[in-house]
């Protein structure tokens, strides 16, 4: 079991901030962790614990009191993501799109009345959110969607397909994106809020995945879905920038996320050489094993800073269009990375399922590649360079 001594920060955390760490911390080693391995293996959605989530405040952080949230900062909201991923990558998705990737987008375009209808129970774990955005053919390209939205009267007939849906199935709302003008890219593309129970909406099994696979992701299907024009989120052809604007908070969470898994393969790697002896001593009085030790702390080190560093200039209302993907980019090869070095050091015993440094490899490939793969992530870098 890691260490529940406070993990080194280049920020000097409020008191409030220490003690939802401490809180968070102690919920995953209590309730998180025991779990993670058995619903890794029978790729079961932990429904058990949303609610549990939403009791601590956890699923309506970025939300005002006044909505039900916890009215957190955005600096609390990534230490929390980053303290459940390190005991399971799957919760911390799981909350990380409830949160800034529906109920946030709710609260910052919503209309009075969509939030006084949506956000209390996004925020309460009566109900559960999704954000589809990504499609078959339009992933990193989300103005080539082909999902349209007509308008007849005083409702907008949706149909399309969505793919890789973080939640669906079990969520209750979605924020959808399809083209309210299908002639037109970006410029074409409206954001709406969907119910799961609206007729003509479907969904998939469960995908098949490598990783995070308690954290379900299916294919949507809408088929003369008749959602009224007041579910409309923003104004008609907001879709992309609402989207944009999302996925900058959204990159903070899975670059949390990312840290949560690198410090995750830290702490497996410091324990198993601390008590694996080859040659007559433990593995860690090696120098090879030491460096190791030391580059994934530094990378585990560096990648937390940046994406505090995001959190607090999102909290002072700076653009953090480039600083979040930074974040993103650098946080998800340091997982990566950790987790590659993890098992190495594991030895044949990290290729097993008796460790857990295998589930940490398989669910930090997830971070290069979704809300924007490293290749995105370095465009969007650059083009702000020569900006």
């Amino acid at each position: 079991m890691p260490s529940t001594a406070g993990t080194p920060h280049a920020f000097a955390l409020t008191e409030e901030q220490q003690l939802i760490r401490r809180t968070v911390r102690d919920f995953a080693e209590k309730h998180v962790r025991p779990i993670a391995s058995e619903i890794d293996e029978e790729k079961r959605f932990p429904t058990e614990n949303i609610k549990r989530l939403a009791d601590l405040g956890l699923m309506g952080m970025l939300v005002p009191e006044e909505y039900g949230g916890s009215g957190a900062d955005i600096v609390s909201y990534a230490i929390t993501i980053e303290e459940l991923s390190r005991a399971c990558a799957s919760h911390g998705v799981i909350t990380s799109v409830n949160n800034s990737l529906c109920a946030w987008p709710i609260y910052n375009w919503g209309t009075e009345e969509q939030r006084e209808t949506f956000l209390e129970p996004l925020c309460t774990g009566e109900g559960l959110g999704a954000y589809a955005l990504s499609e078959p053919g339009a992933g990193s390209d989300p103005a080539g969607m082909t999902s349209t939205a007509i308008k007849e009267g005083d409702a907008y007939i949706l149909n399309g397909q969505k793919n890789f849906i973080t939640n669906g199935g079990h969520a209750d709302t979605y924020i959808y994106f399809a083209k309210t003008d299908p002639d037109e890219r970006h410029r074409g593309m409206s954001a709406f809020i969907l119910d799961k129970d609206m007729d003509g909406f479907e969904w998939s099994e469960p995908e098949e995945k490598m990783g995070i696979r308690a954290a379900h992701s299916v294919q949507l299907f809408l088929d003369d879905v008749e959602v009224p024009e007041g579910r409309m989120l923003g104004e008609e052809g907001e879709g992309f920038k609402i989207a944009m604007q999302v996925l900058d908070g959204g990159r903070i969470g899975i670059g949390a996320q990312a840290v949560g898994i690198a410090q995750a393969c830290l702490d497996a790697s410091k324990e198993y050489a601390s008590e694996r002896e080859q040659f007559g001593q433990p593995i860690s009085n090696f120098q090879a094993i030491q460096f190791k030790i030391a580059d994934m702390a530094m990378r585990t080190e560096v990648a937390r800073n940046q994406v505090y560093k995001a959190a607090a200039m999102k909290d002072a209302g700076e653009d953090v269009t480039q600083t979040a993907s930074i974040a993103k980019l650098n946080a998800s090869e340091a997982s990566m990375e950790n987790a590659i070095q993890a098992v190495q050091i594991h030895g044949g015993n990290g290729y097993t399922t008796d460790y857990p440094v295998e589930r940490y490899m398989r669910d930090a490939k997830i971070t290069e590649i979704y809300e924007g793969t490293s290749e995105i992530q370095r465009l969007v870098i650059s083009r702000e360079e020569f900006n």
